[in-house]
């Protein structure tokens, strides 16, 4: 993540959360006044606000100043792995765990909209290397139909946290925990079909530096338990597991027919 990416997803954040951009002398800079709830997630003074709070008095509301530019020094470095640009994260994977969106549709179009369960996964490969990998997949809540690149087709459709008018959502026949274990068994059948090359290789290192221990060893004929911690580390370093874990997920209410039939994976 370079500096110019960090300072859009800060810009996005922070607006999205409806705090205020105040103007700043530098590009290399930015300064954001908070809203009550930011202010009790990223600032931790627990007892500033209880005290407000208790004796009803209007909150003095923090103001946050980065800077991008390591060498200035104005306001709080940020970058990738800064403990802050962690926290803002954090808090954006809390508040986004699970949504609800409306499209946006034209005045003349039919009203009616469909319900679409969105599950956004990281997928990790782990053994001594490791890969990660984002899969985005919806589920149309009616009949089943499956799509994968969820997120980036919701890019290019016009949503609203609130129903338009005139426009009215059909309920769905299938339940969410229904349709989650419909996702996850289609992420698992596509995970049995991927080469496993990278798994062979790994087990194969393993059984190399296996060997090796084995060799320093060879002439004890009872293992110490510095044998079995070592023998447990390698099983830890290179045992090859596939890990999936649910970043967010939303309900989103769509006309299909504005972006089907070309996205359809599976029913």
């Amino acid at each position: 993540m370079q500096q110019a990416e960090i300072h859009d997803f800060l810009v996005r954040f922070f607006s999205s959360s409806g705090c205020s951009i105040l103007p700043v002398s530098s590009a290399d800079q930015l300064k954001v006044q908070l809203t009550k709830e930011m202010d009790k997630r990223l600032m931790n003074r627990p007892f500033y606000w209880h005290y407000i709070e208790q004796i009803g008095a209007e909150p003095e509301l923090a103001t946050l100043t980065f800077r991008l530019n390591d060498n200035d020094n104005d306001g709080e470095f940020i970058h990738f792995g800064s403990p802050r640009l962690h926290q803002i994260m954090n808090t954006v994977e809390e508040l986004g765990r699970f949504i609800r969106m409306y499209q946006i549709l034209p005045s003349q179009s039919a009203p009616a909209l469909e319900p679409w369960l969105g599950l956004n996964l990281k997928i990790s490969y782990q053994c001594d290397l490791k890969k990660d990998f984002i899969r985005s997949v919806g589920l149309q809540l009616i009949n089943g139909t499956l799509i994968e690149g969820f997120q980036s087709m919701l890019k290019r459709l016009q949503l609203n946290q609130k129903m338009p008018d005139y426009c009215y959502t059909l309920s769905p026949l299938i339940t969410i925990n229904s349709g989650i274990r419909r996702i996850e068994r289609f992420i698992e059948a596509e995970l049995n079909t991927e080469p496993t090359d990278w798994a062979d290789q790994a087990n194969e290192r393993w059984e190399k530096d296996q060997q090796l221990l084995d060799s320093f060893y060879d002439y004890q004929e009872l293992k110490p338990e510095r044998y079995t911690q070592e023998k447990k580390a390698l099983e830890e370093q290179y045992k090859p597991v596939i890990k999936v874990k649910l970043i967010n997920a939303g309900l989103f209410y769509l006309q299909s027919s504005t972006f089907l039939p070309d996205l359809i994976k599976d029913r």
